[in-house]
């Protein structure tokens, strides 16, 4: 299997750029009082650790992704969105949300949280699918 280093690269920038704009942007009141999380708790964070694991933690998606594409000739970004959102549906969105019913998380909460990883595997794939390396 191929990879392309780059489309991966740009894929985890582009994920860790979508959490920034979900819940910093997007979804930030309402997620932060699902999590009971107040403004002063947020504002003592210092985010470098957390941001710097989790561009790490999303360059491991984007590369296991890749491999996928690359395995199940996702070479084109409809492919590679489709892929994204199975591997949500099929395996991501059940696992947690069983978590979420035994831990008797708010669904709203589930649908923030999971929505972002939903979005961001369809991005992932679509990246990653458009910008597939052919076999020579």
């Amino acid at each position: 299997m191929k990879t392309n280093y780059v489309a991966v690269l740009v894929s985890a920038i582009v994920y860790w750029l979508l959490g920034a704009v979900w819940f910093g942007m997007l979804f930030s009141k309402p997620w932060m009082a699902l999590e009971g999380i107040t403004e002063a708790q947020a504002k003592s964070l210092n985010p470098v650790l957390p941001y710097i694991l989790s561009f790490v933690l999303n360059l491991l998606i984007a590369f296991v992704l890749a491999q996928l594409c690359a395995w199940r000739s996702a070479n084109t970004a409809a492919r590679g969105a489709s892929l994204g959102v199975l591997l949500w549906i099929g395996i991501v969105g059940p696992v947690t949300y069983t978590t979420y019913m035994y831990e008797m998380r708010p669904l709203n909460l589930f649908l923030i949280n999971e929505g972002y990883v939903l979005v961001g595997l369809l991005v992932m794939g679509t990246i990653l699918g458009a910008w597939a390396k052919k076999s020579a």
